[in-house]
C-alpha cells in the first residue's frame, strides 16, 4: 500500500490522503484522477478502517464503472473488499427505490421505461405522432426532472396558455407513469430525493450505510444528482469529489458546473486540490489546450504541464470542402500508418456533430479501411432485443402498459386495434392497467367471443410464465416463452432470410446471457436493469483494431496516439445554435475535450466552403483556431498567405535591381 502511493506525485497523494472533511480534486485531462479514486479506496480500507461496504463511489456509465472496479481491485489485491460499492448514479437510485418502493406507493417489481416507451406516453397524451414536438416535451421533461422542478411549481408559475399545456402534459406523464408502476431514467435519481427529503428514517438508513463517498465525473452533475450527493453526506460530511469545471461539456442535457462553484458555499470547510501534471500529452498540444481554455472565466485555474517534451507541432490544414477534408485526413493517416506501422486503433477523427461521419465513412469504404463508429446501437437497443424484453417487463410488472401493447402485437396474435381501443377505454374507465382489465366481467360483457379468446389466451399466458419465473430455470423458461409465440418463424416472415438469422441469433444470445446472469440474480432483478444497462452504456464493449469515429462528446473520457479534429469552422464548433444562445463557452470547453484527447499529434482541419441545406457557402474558420496561440503550430493557410507575401517582396526587389543595372 505504501508503495502504490509513493508512485503517485505529491497532488495526488494529498487527495488520496485527505479523508477528515470534503474534499474537491481538480483534475485537469489526463492529470490520473482514476488512480487517485482507487488509491483513496485502498487507503480507506487498509490505513482508515473503513470497512468496504460502507464506501461508495459514483461514476456515469456503466463502462467507467467497470473499468474502475477492474483498477479499484487491481490496487487492492490482498485486500478484502467484499461489500464496496462501485456503481452508476442511476445504479445506485435503481439500488434505493427497489428497497424502499413501498414508501412511495412502488411496488417492488416496478417497471423502467427507456426512451421510446416515455416518447410514447407523451405522443398518447398530446394526440400526435409528430416525433420533433415529442421529443422536444421529452427533452424539456428530463431538464425539469433534473433541476428537480415539479408540474405542480410549473402550473403555480405559469404565464400563458402555452406554459399551462406543457406543465399539464408533464403532469400527466407522471401520473400515467405511477399508473403503470413505472418510473423514467430521471425518476431514479429524483425519486430517491423526495424520499429522502419525506421520511428522515429512511435517510439516515442510507446515510449509514454510506460512510464514505467518492463522486468521479463531478462536472457532469445536475441539480437533481447534486441533492442527492449533500443528503447522503450531510451528516459525515465524508466525501471526495473529482472534476474538471474545463470539461463540462453537457449543460444540454442538464449538467450543471455551477454544482462546483456552489460546494464551497455549501461545505465551508472544503479542501480543494489541484490535478496539474497531465500524464498523456506532449507539451505541444498542451500549449495549445491550455492557450484556448484560459478564454474562458475560471472557477478554478490551473494550467496543465507534462515531462514527455514538445513533441511533433499541431497541424492546421485547410481543404476546399468536406469531400476534400475526407479525403485529404484519411489519406494522411494511411500514410502515416505505412510509415510508421501503427494500428488503425491509434487513430481517430473527432468532430462536432453526427452527420460529419457520413463523408468519412463513404471515403473509408472506397479506400478499403477498417473503421468503427463510437456509440453504436447497444445490443439492448435493438428491436428484437426491446420484442423480447418487452414480455419479460410485463411478467415482473403487469400495470406496465405500454410493455402489454407491445408484447401483444409483437408478434401479432389476432387481436385488432379496435379490440385494443376497447380494452384502452375500458381500463381508461376503470382506473386500472390493460392487463387487469382483460379480466374483468365488465370489459368481458363489451366484446363477442373471438375478441375475447384472443385477449384472454394472451393474458393466461402471461400468468403462467409468472407462476413458472421463480420455479424454473431462466434459460428453459425464455426458450419455451419464445417457441410458444413463434418468434423464430416471425423474423422469417418479416425479413430476409440473412437479416432474420441474425435477429435470431440476438435472441439465441440474449437467453444465454439471461441464463448466465440468473445464477447470481433472480430473473425479475435482471429484467429490471435491463433498460438501465442501454441508457448508461454509452460506448461499444470491443475495441477493434480500426480507425475510431467519434462525436466530441462521445470521446470524453478517452484518449489517441493520433487525433485528426475536423469541420472547425464557424457555425460547426462553435455551434450556430450556441453563438446565437451565448453558449460559446461550453463550445470552448468542447475544443479543449477534443484537443486533449491527443497523446503524440494532432491535426485540425476546416473548410473554405460548405453545402448547407443544399446551397453552397463560403465559411469561416473557427475563432478558437486563433486562440490555439502560436508554440509548435504549423498553420496551412497562413503558410500559403506568407508565401505570397514573399514572392510579392521578391519581384519588388527584382524590380529594384533591374532599374539599378540600367
Amino acid at each position: 500500500m505504501h508503495d502504490l502511493i509513493s508512485k503517485l506525485n505529491n497532488s495526488q497523494q494529498e487527495a488520496v490522503k485527505y479523508v477528515d472533511g470534503p474534499l474537491l480534486v481538480i483534475a485537469g485531462a489526463g492529470s490520473g484522477k482514476t488512480r487517485v479514486i482507487t488509491a483513496k479506496i485502498a487507503h480507506l480500507i487498509k490505513n482508515c478502517n473503513y470497512s468496504p461496504r460502507n464506501i461508495t463511489a459514483i461514476t456515469f456509465t456503466n463502462k467507467a464503472a467497470k473499468e474502475m472496479l477492474e483498477r479499484t481491485n487491481t490496487v487492492t489485491m490482498g485486500i478484502d473488499t467484499r461489500g464496496l460499492t462501485i456503481t452508476t448514479f442511476h445504479s445506485l437510485g435503481l439500488k434505493i427505490l427497489k428497497q424502499e418502493a413501498h414508501h412511495l406507493g412502488y411496488k417492488t417489481n416496478f417497471s423502467i421505461l427507456d426512451s421510446h416507451d416515455s416518447a410514447k406516453i407523451i405522443s398518447d397524451i398530446v394526440k400526435t405522432t409528430d416525433k420533433v414536438m415529442v421529443r422536444s416535451l421529452q427533452n424539456q421533461i428530463s431538464l425539469w426532472k433534473n433541476a428537480f422542478i415539479t408540474p405542480e411549481s410549473l402550473l403555480a408559475a405559469a404565464t400563458d396558455n402555452l406554459d399551462m399545456q406543457t406543465a399539464g402534459v408533464f403532469r400527466q406523464y407522471q401520473d400515467t407513469l405511477k399508473t403503470y408502476q413505472a418510473v423514467d431514467f430521471d425518476d431514479l435519481i429524483k425519486l430517491p430525493i423526495e424520499l429522502f427529503e419525506s421520511n428522515m428514517e429512511v435517510l439516515y438508513k442510507w446515510q449509514q450505510k454510506i460512510h464514505y463517498l467518492l463522486i468521479d465525473e463531478y462536472q457532469d452533475t445536475n441539480i437533481c444528482q447534486y441533492r442527492l450527493i449533500k443528503l447522503l453526506t450531510a451528516r459525515s460530511n465524508k466525501f471526495t469529489a473529482v472534476g474538471d469545471d474545463d470539461q463540462s461539456i453537457y449543460a444540454w442535457r442538464g449538467a450543471n458546473v455551477e454544482n462546483l462553484n456552489q460546494l464551497p458555499t455549501d461545505f465551508p470547510n472544503l479542501k480543494v486540490i489541484k490535478l496539474e501534471q497531465n500524464y498523456r500529452s506532449t507539451t505541444t498540444i498542451l500549449a495549445a489546450a491550455n492557450h484556448i481554455i484560459k478564454n474562458n472565466p475560471k472557477l478554478f485555474s490551473k494550467k496543465l504541464w507534462s515531462e514527455y517534451g514538445g513533441g511533433e507541432p499541431i497541424k492546421i490544414v485547410s481543404c476546399k470542402n468536406d469531400e476534400a477534408e475526407a479525403d485529404l485526413v484519411i489519406r494522411k493517416i494511411m500514410l502515416h500508418q505505412l510509415q510508421y506501422s501503427s494500428k488503425f486503433s491509434d487513430y481517430a477523427i473527432l468532430y462536432r456533430g453526427n452527420y460529419q461521419s457520413r463523408v468519412l465513412e463513404q471515403t473509408l469504404r472506397n479506400y478499403q479501411l477498417p473503421y468503427q463508429i463510437s456509440g453504436g446501437q447497444s445490443f439492448f437497443d435493438k428491436a428484437e432485443i426491446k420484442d423480447i424484453t418487452a414480455y419479460l417487463r410485463l411478467l415482473i410488472n403487469d400495470d406496465d402498459d405500454t410493455a402489454f401493447i407491445r408484447a401483444i402485437t409483437t408478434p401479432k396474435r389476432g387481436v385488432g386495434q379496435v379490440t385494443l381501443e376497447k380494452l384502452s377505454n375500458y381500463a381508461k374507465a376503470r382506473q386500472i392497467s390493460l392487463f387487469a382489465a382483460l379480466f374483468e366481467e365488465g370489459f368481458v360483457a363489451q366484446c363477442n367471443n373471438s375478441q375475447y379468446e384472443d385477449l384472454v389466451g394472451f393474458g393466461k399466458f402471461i400468468n403462467d410464465l409468472q407462476f413458472r419465473m421463480t420455479r424454473e430455470d431462466a434459460k428453459d423458461l425464455l426458450m419455451d416463452l419464445v417457441s410458444k409465440i413463434k418468434y423464430e418463424e416471425y423474423l422469417y416472415d418479416q425479413e430476409t432470410s440473412k437479416l432474420a438469422e441474425k435477429k435470431w441469433g440476438n435472441i439465441l444470445n440474449l437467453i444465454e446471457w439471461l441464463g448466465k446472469k440468473s445464477v447470481d440474480k433472480t430473473l425479475p432483478e435482471l429484467i429490471q436493469t435491463i433498460n438501465l444497462i442501454t441508457m448508461l452504456d454509452g460506448r461499444d464493449a470491443e475495441e477493434a483494431n480500426a480507425i475510431k469515429l467519434s462525436t466530441l462528446h462521445a470521446a470524453k473520457g478517452l484518449e489517441y496516439p493520433y487525433v485528426y479534429l475536423i469541420g472547425c469552422e464557424e457555425g460547426i464548433l462553435p455551434h450556430n445554435e450556441s453563438i446565437s444562445n451565448d453558449m460559446v463557452e461550453e463550445e470552448r470547453r468542447l475544443m479543449y475535450v477534443g484537443i486533449t484527447r491527443a497523446q503524440r499529434e494532432l491535426t485540425i482541419s476546416h473548410c473554405q466552403e460548405r453545402k448547407t441545406a443544399g446551397e453552397l457557402r463560403i465559411v469561416e474558420r473557427s475563432r478558437f483556431i486563433e486562440e490555439l496561440g502560436s508554440d509548435n503550430i504549423e498553420d496551412m493557410l497562413k503558410r500559403q498567405q506568407t508565401k505570397i507575401d514573399n514572392s510579392n517582396e521578391l519581384k519588388e526587389r527584382l524590380q529594384q535591381l533591374k532599374n539599378m543595372l540600367k
